[in-house]
């Protein structure tokens, strides 16, 4: 059932409901009308009855035609006295209104011979109250009407709104964002054409920002794929081929102690050369120290690396009883700083970082700030701090950046604990 025509049969109900009860206060008013209507009725059929024995010739037809509320009846010869009765909705109001009127009646034996019925007459009164319930009731039927018409009218007005939201809607989940719906009509379609339109415009926006990052991200996968190829074949590879050279050459000079000497220096010289490659390559790819390190123990390992190749003074500051992290969540902490102190070397010039982790309230604080250039926050994050955006969703925790011209830039993660 639409929602038109659920409101039909509420407003309907609710003028029965109105309508009823008038119709009782009608009624009940009526019967109080009635009483006194019945009472000066009761008191002319009595003054007619004295006057007809008294005086039979006074008791003319034409003088009790038009009497109100009084019926005279000359009955013929033979003929029994009788109540006339009234079918349908009159004898309903006259057997409501009327009950005690219908045994009032007198039938007297004039001294001329004649027979008359004079009896309390409902009809005139039926009628009035028949026609105030008819006026009644057209009333209420046209009061129904002329509401159901303005609430066609208005809901028909909002379901149009409603249609046009629907389409719209359709065609945003089909993947068309440049839908928009005009701003038109009552305050709430604007407000509520306004709220669509900013909604399909951030989306279009999102969907432009994400085809953004995933072709940095595949341009950044292809970067440190070729970076990982050119190590493997430029630095280890050239180790390698060295190492299966100098092999050969034991074989040659294996009568020349001398020469056997200097080639193995140089074989332990390659080989060492080719640990530190790998151990470096091993690292990038996946800080190990994590399965035998606390988190602040290489918080501290990495702090130090980067200091020594970047030449920038960094201070850590690691609070006491650090809460035991799944490896997971270390990882994402680890890479976090990684990215933070990448980004502080790429874009800061900065002299001096300072790094802080705490443990407080059972959440975990990560500040990382320097004393660079610092700059105004760019609309669109790049792909370094959307990493972290990410990274610090995964752990259930807030990422906040600040920066202002001159004031460096400062990192700030809120990461809420489970508690055991």
């Amino acid at each position: 059932m639409s929602a038109l025509w659920r409101i039909n049969l509420w407003v309907c109900g609710f003028f029965a409901l109105v309508t009823l009860a008038c119709m009782g206060l009608l009624v009940h008013q009526a019967l109080a009308d009635v009483e006194r209507e019945l009472q000066s009725a009761e008191a002319v059929v009595g003054y007619l009855s004295e006057t007809a024995e008294r005086d039979p010739a006074s008791l003319q037809p034409r003088l009790t035609r038009s009497l109100r509320h009084v019926r005279v009846r000359w009955l013929a010869p033979g003929e029994t006295a009788r109540l006339s009765e009234q079918n349908g909705i009159d004898g309903w109001l006259g057997r409501l209104l009327f009950a005690e009127a219908r045994h009032s009646a007198r039938v007297l034996d004039l001294k001329d011979g004649r027979r008359v019925q004079i009896a309390v007459d409902p009809r005139d009164e039926i009628d009035e109250v028949w026609d105030s319930l008819q006026q009644l009731l057209a009333l209420c039927g046209l009061a129904l009407l002329l509401s159901l018409l303005t609430i066609r009218w208005a809901v028909r007005r909002g379901m149009g709104l409603l249609d046009e939201l629907l389409r719209a809607l359709q065609q945003v989940s089909g993947g068309q964002l440049n839908v928009r719906l005009r701003a038109e009509g009552v305050p709430e379609a604007r407000q509520l054409a306004s709220h669509f339109n900013h909604m399909t415009q951030a989306l279009e926006h999102a969907r432009a920002d994400n085809a953004h990052l995933t072709r940095t991200l595949l341009a950044v996968q292809e970067q440190e794929r070729t970076h990982l190829a050119q190590t493997l074949h430029d630095d280890l590879g050239q180790y390698l081929a060295g190492i299966r050279a100098q092999a050969c050459l034991l074989r040659l000079v294996a009568d020349q102690p001398a020469t056997v000497e200097r080639t193995v220096r140089d074989l332990e010289h390659n080989c060492e050369h080719l640990h530190q490659g790998f151990r470096a390559l091993v690292h990038d790819l996946y800080p190990v120290m994590l399965q035998h390190l606390s988190l602040a123990e290489a918080f501290g390992l990495l702090v130090d690396q980067w200091q020594m190749r970047q030449g920038i003074e960094c201070q850590l500051r690691v609070g006491l009883q650090l809460p035991a992290l799944t490896t997971s969540d270390k990882t994402h902490l680890y890479r976090l700083l990684q990215e933070a102190l990448t980004n502080i070397a790429r874009h800061a010039d900065a002299s001096q970082v300072r790094i802080r982790l705490q443990h407080r309230g059972g959440r975990l604080r990560l500040l990382v700030r320097d004393n660079g250039r610092g700059a105004q926050q760019p609309p669109q994050p790049g792909v370094g701090l959307y990493s972290m955006q990410e990274r610090a969703r995964s752990l259930g925790g807030e990422l906040r950046v600040f920066s202002r011209p001159g004031a460096g830039w400062a990192l700030a993660l809120n990461m809420p604990l489970e508690v055991s």
